[in-house]
């Protein structure tokens, strides 16, 4: 701690440096017209390093450069990861079919347009410790490993607000999806059916990134109404929190493919989640090209 005697000194220092600096300018404005008239700009900061001030105390002032200096840190951190993602990046043609290349990134983009690769089958699958709809194992129980201890914590967090949420289905495999996606076309027909199920190696349930949500308060139902509840509220509010967002928005099947699908969340990461939902874009906008900018 400087002593009240040291910060009269130091006080005493900079008036006198104040004085002096003073001085000089007056000087130099007696004599500067012709500095003036060769181009010199009077009004000109004095150089040397003047980005920093410091208090009599010798404290710095100057914390606004460092705050944006880390938050220009991490959006460049989002945009590279973003570039890493893009859809242009990320795919290749065999035969007939657009296939990603980044199938084991937690951004790979899967939709009608872009197919796994055949095959396809994570790796890392485990059952996240959460409470799900029905009882029994099943191959809908799990999830990758990131996207699983992940959920955990959004679970654990919704029990702490009172939300009582249940898991419903996660990873599925293209044999099942080919049995979801034809019971689906011979009950409503191959039109609608394409506006509500995928393809066989088109789905991102088989990515293992995704599960289905919903809660008893709606009957543990996946249908629009869920959306509506306090249940269905909370989780389009904080699942981005936890590395998750709801991967078909409403009003946005122009360009998913799909119906709005408030129960069906997405597993993109902890670094991009809030991003993408602050952006308000769905994933085929954000992960474009030409809406990354570096």
């Amino acid at each position: 701690m400087i002593t009240t005697k040291k910060k009269r000194h130091h006080w005493t220092i900079a008036l006198l440096s104040t004085l002096l600096v003073s001085t000089v300018l007056l000087t130099g404005c007696e004599v500067g017209g012709q500095g003036q008239q060769e181009g010199q700009n009077l009004n000109a900061p004095a150089t040397g390093d003047t980005s920093e001030e410091v208090t009599p105390d010798g404290t710095d002032d100057n914390v606004d450069g460092v705050e944006t200096g880390k938050e220009d840190t991490e959006t460049d951190s989002v945009m590279a990861l973003r570039a890493q993602s893009s859809l242009q990046s990320s795919i290749q043609q065999e035969g007939d079919r657009s296939v990603v290349t980044n199938a084991e990134a937690v951004t790979v983009i899967v939709n009608k347009e872009r197919s796994l690769p055949e095959g396809y089958e994570p790796d890392d699958l485990v059952e996240p410790n959460v409470p799900f709809s029905f009882d029994g194992p099943h191959e809908k129980r799990h999830l990758r490993k990131e996207a699983a201890s992940a959920l955990e914590e959004l679970f654990a967090a919704a029990k702490e607000d009172g939300i009582e949420l249940r898991a419903v289905s996660g990873y599925r495999s293209y044999s099942r999806q080919v049995s979801v996606y034809n019971s689906s076309v011979e009950r409503n027909g191959e039109e609608y059916a394409a506006r509500v199920s995928a393809k066989p190696g088109y789905s991102e349930h088989q990515t293992g990134l995704a599960i289905d949500v919903s809660s008893p308060s709606v009957g543990n139902v996946i249908e629009e109404v869920f959306g509506d509840s306090e249940e269905g509220k909370w989780l389009e509010e904080h699942a981005p929190e936890y590395g998750f967002v709801i991967r078909y928005l409403k009003d946005r099947e122009d360009i998913t493919g799909y119906v709005y699908e408030p129960w069906h969340i997405r597993y993109v990461g902890k670094e991009l989640a809030p991003d993408i939902a602050e952006s308000g874009l769905t994933l085929e906008e954000y992960f474009d090209e030409s809406n990354i900018k570096l």
